[in-house]
């Protein structure tokens, strides 16, 4: 009896020990995942706000959106639905808004937690055959099924 205690004890702790390392494994799979996500988020914007942008570039940012996706932007009028925020990219295009003078977007910091990252980061634009870098702007990215389910700025 007691060999048999002591070997399921044994493996209880076994079990419990390696499901603590699956869980580390997942939480970084996860934590991955988001940042990828963002990652080709702003390498999308990238190429929207050039002057030779596509529908489809627009496109392919909202794709990585759910379907009852906001964007909230309290300094710049408040909340936006998935419809209104893609008709705004729509008329910036059209009306030249996205003329290539930002040409990257640089990370500073992001803290990733469970279904939303936080990042700040700064625009890089071209002024006059040069390069500047812009003021530091803090969002924060809320996840939903994968997808980006929330942007919302604080700056």
């Amino acid at each position: 009896m007691t060999k048999l205690l002591t070997s399921l004890i044994s493996f209880l702790l076994f079990l419990f020990i390696t499901s603590g390392i699956n869980a580390q494994e997942i939480n970084k799979t996860h934590s991955d995942t988001l940042n990828s996500i963002i990652k080709e988020y702003y390498e999308l914007n990238i190429k929207v706000f050039q002057t030779d942008s596509k529908v489809t570039d627009i496109d392919n940012i909202f794709n990585l959106f759910t379907n009852d996706f906001t964007y909230v932007h309290p300094k710049y009028g408040g909340t936006y639905i998935r419809k209104d925020l893609y008709k705004g990219y729509l008329r910036n295009q059209k009306n030249g808004m996205y003329d290539g003078t930002i040409t990257d977007i640089k990370i500073l910091n992001k803290i990733t937690g469970l279904n939303a990252v936080v990042v700040q980061r700064i625009y890089i634009e071209k002024t006059d055959n040069e390069t500047t870098e812009g003021e530091p702007r803090m969002t924060l990215f809320e996840f939903k099924e994968g997808k980006i389910f929330r942007i919302f700025e604080y700056w």
